[in-house]
């Protein structure tokens, strides 16, 4: 299981996994109080990608692809040109 250190390196790598086979991706948020990790995982069950964070400005950052990708998931345009645009 790849965990990435870079946030742009893992956006890019769960952009492509979701691109790759829409009805097949999972997205988990998982945070942990008593560590303050916030973690979120990306998996299609064959390739699993993860990034931890412990810092309060990748927050935003991971808000942000969440939401991203949420709207992807319940689009009817073109999955890809919308992933585009933003």
């Amino acid at each position: 299981m790849p965990h990435f250190q870079a946030w742009e390196e893992f956006a890019r790598a769960a952009e492509k996994l979701y691109l790759a086979d829409p009805m097949k991706v999972r997205v988990v948020l998982k945070y942990r109080h008593c560590d303050g990790n916030l973690c979120i995982k990306v998996t299609d069950d064959v390739a699993c990608l993860l990034y931890r964070t412990d810092q309060a400005q990748d927050v935003k950052k991971i808000e942000k692809f969440h939401s991203q990708l949420m709207r992807l998931m319940v689009a009817k345009e073109s999955r890809s040109a919308a992933m585009e645009t933003d």
